[in-house]
């Protein structure tokens, strides 16, 4: 097997650290502490490519495959999590579903412009007694003249305060069954949409919101593909993404580890900087291990995507494995800093409360080994 990455593929992760250095790391305090995330980003975003790396370029993207699109997570992770996340948020689930299954009116009118960093997008699913469970949603959709009448409520939608749009699903039918469950890109504001902020622990500078539906209409025109049952459109957008935010939660472990090695070379106790002692060494050799093992399973995982052979099972190894990973290193690098690991001058406990979304979020470490017994016929 070849482990190497391309000469393109390394140019890009030189030429996303270098932004994610230059660009992003001088925002991260200010847009932390004030809990908003700094909405010119999306058009830098977009001027860059960013937002369309994983798409070809004949729909407009930078034609990079998804161990590319794993490559930018990674290193943007690494310098703040909550503008990888609502990067995220934005360019894949938020606009993934489109590319698959959007007709050629829909692509040109919501696709491109998100493309383009001009409108932001979000992916409203979860839903306040849901949980996990898909196929449980409650949002109704019910066919009125001329479109759809929307009722329900979404809950931890991520970018859903300052969207453009959301792509949002609901039941079309009230069996419980796969095909009752469809796709409908709602624009905002829509008088039937109320979007209340959500005040959280991690990820703080990626606004966070409950979706509140009551009676919103939106035309035939926004119903994703013009079809009803998009429900296998959810579930490969969930599997492909949960890859993708394993990549999130590896920067964020490379991060925690990094930071940890800086301050193990610099604390001195007893004449002798930390990371002498042989406990301190051996922590951090460990956290090293952990992230490597991590890394390539990562990185299988994307291959797999452009390979077309991903299946849920694996991808749900992959998010395991990396999302349990960063929050054992991200801890580990606290330990290693003592009393200066609570402390907001140093970025390990910001990482640690980041890493503890992904163990919940985008599924939660249950629901994934769920997917894998399953797939061992248990």
């Amino acid at each position: 097997m070849d482990f190497t990455f391309t000469p393109e593929q390394e140019e890009l992760r030189r030429t996303v650290r270098r932004f994610a250095d230059s660009e992003l790391a001088p925002l991260v305090r200010e847009a932390e502490e004030s809990e908003t995330f700094p909405r010119q980003l999306f058009r830098r975003f977009g001027e860059l490519g960013l937002v369309g790396v994983r798409y070809p370029a004949a729909d407009g993207g930078s034609g990079f495959d998804k161990v590319s699109d794993c490559i930018v997570r990674e290193e943007m992770s690494r310098v703040c999590q909550s503008f990888s996340s609502s990067w995220s948020a934005h360019s894949h689930l938020g606009i993934w579903p489109i590319w698959r299954a959007g007709t050629d009116a829909q692509k040109e009118r919501f696709f491109r412009p998100a493309l383009a960093g001009e409108r932001i997008a979000g992916f409203a699913l979860s839903e306040p007694d849901g949980g996990s469970d898909i196929r449980a949603l409650r949002t109704k959709a019910e066919k009125v003249s001329g479109g759809w009448k929307l009722n329900g409520s979404k809950l931890y939608i991520t970018n859903a305060p300052i969207a453009g749009f959301l792509t949002l699903a609901a039941r079309t039918d009230p069996q419980l069954a796969p095909s009752s469950i469809s796709l409908f890109l709602v624009e905002l504001p829509n008088p039937g949409i109320v979007v209340t902020s959500l005040k959280k622990e991690g990820i703080r500078a990626s606004d966070t919101g409950l979706v509140h539906i009551s009676d919103a209409f939106v035309a035939d025109d926004c119903l994703l593909g013009g079809r009803t049952g998009t429900y296998p459109i959810i579930l490969d957008s969930l599997s492909e993404n949960r890859v993708g935010v394993a990549a999130n939660a590896l920067g964020m472990a490379q991060a925690a580890l990094e930071a940890a090695l800086e301050y193990a070379r610099v604390r001195k106790v007893r004449g002798k900087t930390i990371g002498q002692y042989q406990a301190i060494a051996h922590k951090l050799a460990d956290m090293a291990a952990d992230i490597e093992a991590a890394r390539w399973l990562v990185y299988y995982g994307a291959w797999r995507v452009d390979q077309g052979t991903l299946d849920a099972a694996t991808a749900a190894k992959v998010k395991l494995v990396a999302s349990e990973c960063a929050v054992r290193v991200s801890e580990a690098a606290i330990r290693i800093h003592g009393g200066a690991g609570i402390m907001r001058d140093y970025p390990v406990g910001r990482i640690h409360r980041d890493a503890l979304v992904y163990v919940i979020g985008e599924g939660t470490s249950e629901i994934q080994r769920n997917l894998i017994a399953r797939s061992l016929g248990l």
